[in-house]
């Protein structure tokens, strides 16, 4: 069975950082994707920037500049740096893993708040 553990959100200011991290633990493929998304009250679910095993990244428009997705091989683990951060980056961040094929897993998410 494989799990996403997310960590790292909480309540930053305005222009503040916060570093996500999400360890994936199971049986799975190695070429894969991983990524973050996320919802704010109100609105669809949107993904943020994710990276394939490769090394590829995909960035959403709304984060370029600002957020930077990494992520360990041997371990795993998925991180996103977010730095600037704005009120609008408020939401529940989720982290994703799809497999070749489609199959996709998901994390339960992480509040970030971005408040003065």
């Amino acid at each position: 069975q494989v799990q996403l553990v997310e960590s790292g959100g909480g309540l930053v200011q305005p222009g503040g950082s916060l570093r996500l991290s999400c360890a994936a633990s199971g049986s799975f493929f190695s070429i894969n994707t991983m990524g973050w998304y996320r919802q704010a009250p109100g609105k669809q679910r949107g993904v943020v920037a994710a990276m394939t095993s490769g090394g590829t990244t995909n960035n959403a428009d709304s984060v370029k500049g600002r957020f930077t997705i990494s992520r360990d091989n041997a371990k795993n683990t998925v991180y996103l740096q977010m730095n600037s951060l704005i009120p609008e980056d408020t939401a529940v961040y989720y982290c994703n893993l799809k497999l070749p094929g489609g199959v996709t897993y998901w994390g339960k998410g992480t509040l970030v708040t971005v408040s003065s």
